[in-house]
């Protein structure tokens, strides 16, 4: 090989190195070039997020309020599985305006009046966006140092802003509680149950006759009250830790007192069985009504019982101090929850939760592993505080709208509503068709038609299948009712007026039907054979809920584990008991007692099956005398009282 050809090798090799060189350049360039172009799309995808947001948030006013769909409507609409290759951003978000939103009862609507309000706000959302963001377990302080210190604070926050008693912050001198925020009000009332039961079986324990008792066996003695008002979540917790629950029959009011408190547990105890506690209910779910704290707080300190207090809904409306009327006696509550993510414009989940005593959740909840220790011991561990281990980041957006909108502007917006709720109330009251019958407490109210249930039925029936509002039914002894909250920040009076508009024009059209039948002769009979179908509809047609009128015939299961004798025999049902429409059911109760009973029927009571749940209980089994059926609201036909046989 000739020199010249060596130095032509030599150039080419170093032609390659140079190409090759420019190549890695070029592909790091491309790289750089990519990242930038997929941080590009995604600063464009969150941005066409905050900006269908906002869309969503600003026209729901124009949406249907109840979806039109079917169950399963949505199955047919995906693939059968989960796509392999990613899939392009627009497609998705496509399919979330023709799939998801069709399928969405839209909560934030104006003209959604059912349940209770479940409010959100800007500030709400990019809290708990950074929350997502930073996705840390707050389970120990030292898990997430900020994550702990910041929920005591904005607890304390809260606490001073409600007007609660002392005892429940977490810094102060003479306090030897605080709070915590938890998922939901179901979650913190089985929290104080256990709490409760935990401190009487070692109360128990450690007197000299019980020392060497099984824990199981002096769990069988222990009986919690609440009224017949109470939310289903306190059955729920009587279920899960196997205490009988007994629930009291309230005053004209629909109010718990203490009399009867304290008579139901002078009879307990004749019966040989152990007090433990009280959940108080502050806004009920039915009617909103008040059980007396004053009256049933010295009933609890001196009869030893814990006393629970659930005030979801309502305990937004202690931010305005004219509305604290139904606080007196809060310092006798041991416990005492309510739901920011209600009507406070933090979404869920947030619920409140404070303790008198927070050593008491601690020596009901503590397991502590090696792994979980940490130098700052004296710290506060909320894992200690509650069921489950990992906990979120929750006070980051209460923390941002308690800071956005401040104390004031929160304030106008809890009476905004309340006035919203009494323009309603004077529209019903202006129309003889109409009656209210409980009186409107903060933003609910109830009312019906005097036609009877039959009317009331339908219109309900009719205004939901409109889709133009959410009404839902409730329950006083043997009258329907519906009920009317307002729910969103959105509602205006003009708003207010749209929707009574729209129940007083759908009324007409029910009472006009209703006078058809009552009229016959006067109705030709081209007439009748054009309106029989809707007539015969609307005499039959079950409610909503179709166990309602179902829950008149048979004596509800009200928490497996309260008792060990069985229900009693249920007469033989004739077919008007079987088939009876809701305006054949009298509506005047019988019995003093069925007209104080009240059921909020979002959800169906269980089936007329009595399961022996947990252990045989070892002691006297309640008697059907006093024990109160909360879900019986149409208890038009008597059971008999004589009991089956058991084994």
């Amino acid at each position: 090989m000739t020199e010249t050809q060596d130095t032509q090798i030599q150039e080419k090799v170093a032609l390659l190195k140079q190409l090759e060189e420019a190549n890695r350049e070029v592909q790091k360039y491309r790289q750089q070039f990519l990242k930038k172009e997929q941080e590009a799309e995604a600063y464009r995808q969150k941005l066409e997020m905050v900006d269908f947001i906002q869309q969503y948030l600003t026209q729901i006013r124009e949406r249907r309020v109840v979806p039109d769909v079917q169950p399963g409507f949505m199955r047919p609409l995906l693939p059968s599985s989960a796509p392999y290759e990613s899939e392009d951003w627009s497609s998705i978000m496509k399919d979330v305006e023709n799939i998801i939103l069709p399928g969405v009862v839209h909560w934030q609507s104006p003209h959604m009046h059912a349940y209770f309000p479940a409010l959100t706000s800007w500030p709400s959302l990019l809290g708990d966006m950074l929350a997502d963001a930073i996705n840390c377990l707050g389970f120990t302080w030292a898990s997430s140092p900020a994550c702990t210190e910041l929920e005591m604070c904005v607890l304390d926050w809260l606490c001073k802003a409600l007007g609660l008693p002392d005892h429940y912050l977490h810094h102060h001198p003479q306090s030897s509680g605080g709070g915590i925020l938890q998922s939901t009000v179901s979650e913190c009332t089985l929290v104080a149950l256990l709490a409760a039961r935990k401190d009487r079986i070692l109360q128990m324990k450690s007197e000299c006759t019980h020392a060497d008792t099984d824990e199981s066996v002096l769990n069988s003695r222990l009986i919690a009250y609440a009224s017949d008002q109470a939310h289903s979540s306190v059955e729920k917790a009587g279920l899960i830790t196997l205490v009988k629950i007994r629930f009291l029959e309230t005053d004209e009011a629909f109010s718990l007192r203490g009399e009867t408190l304290q008579h139901a547990i002078e009879e307990d105890r004749r019966r040989g069985f152990v007090p433990v506690m009280l959940c108080a209910t502050l806004g009920s779910t039915g009617v909103c009504s008040f059980d007396r704290l004053d009256e049933l707080g010295p009933v609890c300190e001196r009869e030893g019982l814990w006393l629970h207090v659930d005030a979801a809904y309502a305990g937004s409306a202690l931010l305005c101090p004219e509305l604290r009327y139904f606080l007196n006696g809060i310092e006798f509550a041991d416990s005492f929850v309510f739901n920011p993510s209600k009507w406070m414009m933090v979404h869920f989940d947030c619920t409140a939760f404070w303790v008198k005593n927070k050593m008491k959740l601690q020596q009901t909840f503590t397991v502590d592993p090696l792994y979980l220790r940490h130098e700052n011991s004296d710290a506060t561990d909320f894992m200690h505080w509650q069921i489950s281990l990992s906990r979120r980041f929750r006070s980051l957006k209460l923390w941002f709208v308690m800071r956005s909108f401040g104390l004031k502007n929160l304030q106008d917006h809890i009476r905004h509503s309340v006035e919203m709720a009494k323009l309603f109330e004077s529209l019903v009251r202006n129309d003889t068709n109409f009656q209210i019958p409980a009186q409107r407490h903060l933003g609910l109210v109830v009312f019906c038609l005097r036609a009877g249930n039959g009317a009331t039925q339908e219109l309900l029936r009719k205004l939901t299948k409109s889709g133009q509002m959410f009404l839902i039914p409730a329950a006083i002894g043997n009258k329907l009712i519906i009920r009317f909250a307002v729910t969103s920040q959105f509602t205006s009076a003009p708003d207010i007026q749209r929707d009574w508009s729209l129940i007083r024009q759908t009324a007409r059209e029910v009472l006009r039907s209703c006078a058809l039948t009552r009229q016959p002769s006067v109705i030709s009979d081209e007439s009748c054979e054009e309106n029989e179908d809707e007539l015969s509809r609307m005499r039959l047609e079950p409610m909503i809920d179709e166990r309602l009128v179902r829950q008149g015939q048979r004596r509800a299961t009200r928490s497996l584990s309260c008792s060990a004798e069985l229900p009693p025999a249920r007469a033989e049902r004739t077919p008007l008991q079987r088939d009876a429409p809701l305006e054949q059911i009298p509506e005047r109760p019988e019995h003093r007692a069925q007209k104080r009973l009240l059921k909020f029927h979002s959800v169906p009571s269980l089936s007329q099956v009595w399961a022996q749940c947990g252990m045989q209980q070892l002691y006297q089994p309640f008697r059907r005398g006093w024990v109160t059926s909360r879900a019986s609201c149409f208890n038009c036909f008597p059971l008999e009282t004589s009991p089956l046989p058991t084994k």
